[in-house]
């Protein structure tokens, strides 16, 4: 789907690298999300979710730790060591 190749291409390429002392991975991923013009909406079982134009939505949660992600969700994964995130998207 065009869509994750987007994302994808959002966090290969941030507006602004992340810094874990000035802001949370959370804050960090949303901003780069709405600086690239997607509608960032609350979603109350996952971090945030991502609204299309056609109404749908993309539920996204955040984490340092790449271990036992549930496919359920699209996943921003931090990898603290290379200082890059990466995007895993829904299996289902």
């Amino acid at each position: 789907m065009q869509i994750y190749q987007v994302i994808e291409q959002v966090f290969k390429k941030p507006p602004i690298a992340h810094d874990p002392t000035k802001q949370s991975l959370k804050a960090w991923a949303m901003y780069c999300l709405r600086d690239r013009g997607f509608k960032v909406v609350y979603a109350q079982n996952s971090d945030f979710a991502i609204e299309t134009k056609q109404g749908d939505k993309l539920y996204l949660r955040v984490t340092n730790t790449p271990d036992s992600l549930d496919p359920e969700f699209g996943w921003i994964v931090w990898d603290s060591a290379s200082k890059t995130a990466s995007f895993t998207p829904p299996q289902t």
